[in-house]
């Protein structure tokens, strides 16, 4: 199943090049990575981009508040 992310948001600032380093880095089988920012930042914005545009399997854990 695609993962679609819908959203009326692009990304911005800093984060595009955040999601080219990412998909980059999974594409050239990087073992690891960390993405780094302060609450609000968008990270979670920013790995659903990664995770659309590098079209894996993926299992997505979220909390319940």
């Amino acid at each position: 199943m695609p993962f679609e992310l819908i959203s009326e948001f692009q990304p911005t600032g800093d984060q595009p090049e955040a999601i080219r380093q990412l998909v980059d880095g999974l594409n050239t089988g990087v073992p690891a990575q960390t993405l780094l920012g302060v609450t609000g930042s968008g990270k979670t914005f920013t790995v659903a981009n990664v995770i659309a545009e590098v079209d894996r399997p993926t299992l997505i854990l979220s909390h319940n508040k």
